[in-house]
């Protein structure tokens, strides 16, 4: 069996996690060894008497921002329970936009650590010397990096070898290098049983059998979505 990739997840709210990760396939993928994750309370490296991880911010202002210590003595204590080098990720909202082919690379890594910061934000110093890779989920601001990490591991963990139940699922997934000269497309419409659902029926070309033109039905419904919900990805 392969080394399973590990992720550590540095956080000040690490207990709100595992509930989500334990379940479905992320849940599957750990319990099959494919993926092993664990979260750790920036709090718990405090040098102070209260574990104090913030302070109001220089030249004041609303919020409060994460200390230097706390998150420098975190990273070097969990860099230092396994011998593979980690790349830090510190989820931002100032961060290159996460897609697809990053989710593919990150999936090729051996170690992830993830940096989930809160508050107003983290002390700049300690940026610049931890020297993290910056990733941003949108362009929007929540109250802390947890639910970007979450987001994060699901979508590179559902890419490792053996997480998905069919070979081809994470293939066929919107964004997957389809289009004309490798362009990401979106996905096309899928359909059930019945075949006949309030007045409406499932397209003809999928119940015929025909492999060959379900496959080209599927790629002009994936071409026809993608240019006219995300031209942006065709240009």
């Amino acid at each position: 069996m392969p080394t399973p990739l590990r992720i550590d997840i540095l956080s000040l709210f690490p207990e709100v996690f595992d509930p989500v990760l334990s379940s479905s396939i992320t849940g599957r993928a750990r319990k099959a060894g494919l993926v092993e994750w664990f979260a750790t309370d920036i709090r718990d490296f405090a040098d102070n008497k209260h574990s104090k991880a913030d302070d109001r911010p220089f030249g004041g202002g609303p919020g409060m921002v994460m200390l230097c210590q706390p998150l420098w003595d975190c990273t070097a204590a969990v860099e230092a329970l396994d011998a593979r080098p980690a790349t830090r990720i510190l989820l931002t909202p100032q961060g290159e936009p996460l897609t697809q082919r990053l989710v593919e690379e990150l999936a090729t890594l051996p170690r992830l650590l993830l940096i989930a910061g809160h508050y107003e934000g983290i002390d700049e110093r300690v940026i610049t010397k931890l020297a993290p890779r910056e990733i941003s989920v949108g362009d929007y601001v929540l109250s802390g990096g947890e639910i970007p990490a979450m987001l994060l591991v699901d979508a590179v963990v559902r890419l490792l070898p053996g997480v998905l139940g069919h070979e081809d699922s994470a293939v066929e997934d919107s964004f997957a290098p389809r289009g004309p000269g490798g362009k990401p497309l979106l996905d096309c419409p899928h359909y059930t049983r019945p075949r006949v659902w309030e007045g409406m029926e499932v397209p003809e070309v999928l119940i015929g059998g025909d492999h060959e033109r379900v496959a080209r039905w599927r790629l002009e419904q994936m071409l026809a979505r993608t240019t006219q919900r995300r031209p942006d990805l065709l240009a």
